[in-house]
Order: C-alpha cells, then structure tokens, then sequence
C-alpha cells in the first residue's frame, strides 16, 4: 500500500517514514502544502498523513483541493491541534480520522490499516480468497494453511491484488501501488514477481493468479 507524508518537521516526517517503510508500505513524503498537494493529485495514494500547520499552503486548503480528485485516498490528519472545533473543521472538511499530536505509533498504524480496510471495502483483516488468506495487519498470508515464505516485495503485491480480488488490475496500478516516486520498477519487475508468487502458490498458482491478456492480473477463486 502506498502512503505520503506530508509533515513539516524534518525529524517527525523521516521517522514517519522509516517506521512505515519497515512495515512495509510505499512511502512518499512532502514537506509543505504545495509539493504535498501535487504529489496527492498526480498519484494514486491509498492513504495521506497530513498535518494542518503547514507552510505554502495548510492542511485545510488542501483538504479542500483534493475533493475533486477521483478516487480520491483516505486522508488522517496529524495535528498539534486538539480542540474539538479543529478536529471539527477537518473531519467536515474531509478527512477520514484525526490523530492529535503527540501520538504513539502502534496507534497510528492501526488507523492506517483501519483506513486501508476502508478505502477497499474490507472490515475484517484478513482477506481470503479460497485456500489463501492474507492478514493485511499482521503481513502475513497462508495457502491451505501453510505460511507463505515471501518477501516484503511479493507479500505488497499479494495483499494489493488480494485486496482488490475478483478485479482485473492492470501492471501499472500494481506499480503505481507497491513502489514510491523515486523507486521505479524495471519493466518486468511485476510479471517476474507475479511468477514466483505463483510458484509458491503450488499447482494452482495459476489459477488463483490469472492472466488477462493484455489487460492485467486478476486474483480469484480457482474454478471448480
């Protein structure tokens, strides 16, 4: 899943990354209003952590902005400010949950997970699709009750296809989900890990994870 950041202290904005990173996620991050507005705009987010006091253009403003933006991302707002009027104004102005600073990050990953949940029609936190399941809060997925031995890189993809199961997801929305602005994928990078996945997957790999020629990948139950 990919998150962006956009916090104007130096030092709460790199460990936001680090500890996302490390679970994980996709992560961008901006340090101002203006930058934070145009990377949420010109890309697909699935959650923005956006802080309200920010210099270039305030956390409000862009609230604003992004509501006409399609498929718009949940959107948890990071504030020092915590009276109920402000909590208030940005929840009427759009955002999804509000978090005052300063906070524990346990805290803050659940939220995320919850607005991950959210955004792709999944309450529970485990998904399952026939014999696989993949528990989208511990990071982990299993086949007929087998662990799954998987990297960082292949559980991503599991879990962003496991999350939109029944769907045709093309390759470029994979990469535009599972890697950041500055970390671009080779050109075989999803087809090579679409494969191993497949791989430990076992003899139904393939029918679990179908091709559709020319359109993308679609993760379904195998059919009887």
């Amino acid at each position: 899943m990919r998150v962006l950041i956009v916090e104007d202290s130096d030092s709460l904005r790199e460990s936001l990354r680090v500890g996302l990173t490390r679970h994980g996620f996709a992560v961008d991050v901006a340090g101002d209003g203006r930058r934070g507005l145009s990377y949420a705009l010109n890309n697909p987010y699935d959650v923005i952590l956006l802080d309200l006091m920010l210099p270039e253009l305030d956390g409000i403003s862009l609230l604003t902005r992004l509501r006409a933006k399609k498929d718009r991302p949940q959107v948890l707002v990071l504030t020092a400010r915590d009276r109920v009027e402000d909590r208030v104004q940005g929840l009427n102005e759009g955002a999804d949950d509000y978090l005052v600073k300063p906070f524990y990050f346990e805290e803050l990953l659940a939220r995320i997970h919850a607005l991950v949940r959210r955004r792709y029609e999944e309450r529970a936190p485990t998904v399952r699709v026939g014999e696989l399941e993949v528990n989208v809060v511990a990071r982990m997925a299993a086949y007929q009750g087998r662990a799954l031995d998987l990297t960082a890189r292949e559980y991503a993809l599991l879990e962003y296809i496991a999350l939109r199961r029944g769907q045709t997801v093309s390759r470029e929305e994979i990469e535009d989900h599972i890697y950041g602005v500055n970390k671009l994928p080779s050109s075989n990078a999803v087809d090579s890990t679409i494969c191993i996945l497949r791989a430990k997957l076992g003899n139904q790999g393939k029918d679990l994870i179908r091709t559709r020629r020319g359109l993308g990948y679609v993760l379904e139950e195998p059919r009887a």
